[in-house]
């Protein structure tokens, strides 16, 4: 599997619509055919994936106990307002507004690559979450990774 990579400032048409940054377009070939799945993410900012990716997300759900409550709750509201999107000839894509209004964009947006995904973050949002980084970020690498980075094989 390829990951994605870059960031990329974009800025919201009247209407609602972005263009698909060149660079990012090139990474995912498959947007026009099968189009592509935006959602809330998990704080105030959006995600966007392959419609491919969303159904890995998808199955993964499908495992889950479905009479148990905090399951089914999970799986409510990580699917909940999940809308496929599908760029127009010009490469546009409508972000909606019921999404638009939870990350509180209004504007100027960054995209992140993150992996497999796309996060889609207010401009000023972004920054703040930025600014926020560990004053040890060798620290949090130690403890979020340990001995993960020993080999490529491991």
């Amino acid at each position: 599997m390829s990951y994605l990579t870059g960031e990329f400032n974009c800025k919201l048409d009247a209407k609602g619509r972005m263009m698909i940054p060149a660079d990012l377009k090139k990474q995912l070939p498959e947007a026009d055919n099968e189009g592509l799945v935006i959602n809330r993410g998990l704080e105030n900012y959006l995600v966007i994936y392959t419609k491919s990716e969303w159904d890995i997300k998808l199955g993964e759900l499908s495992k889950l106990n479905e009479y148990d409550r905090k399951s089914i709750k999970f799986v409510r509201y990580f699917t909940g307002g999940a809308t496929l999107l599908q760029p127009d000839a010009a490469g546009r894509v409508n972000l909606p507004k019921h999404l638009l209004d939870y990350a509180g964009i209004t504007g100027e947006v960054v995209l992140t690559c993150l992996l497999n995904k796309v996060e889609v973050w207010d401009k000023k949002a972004h920054q703040e979450m930025i600014s926020n980084e560990p004053d040890n970020f060798a620290d949090l690498a130690e403890e979020v990774m340990g001995n993960k980075g020993r080999g490529r094989d491991e």
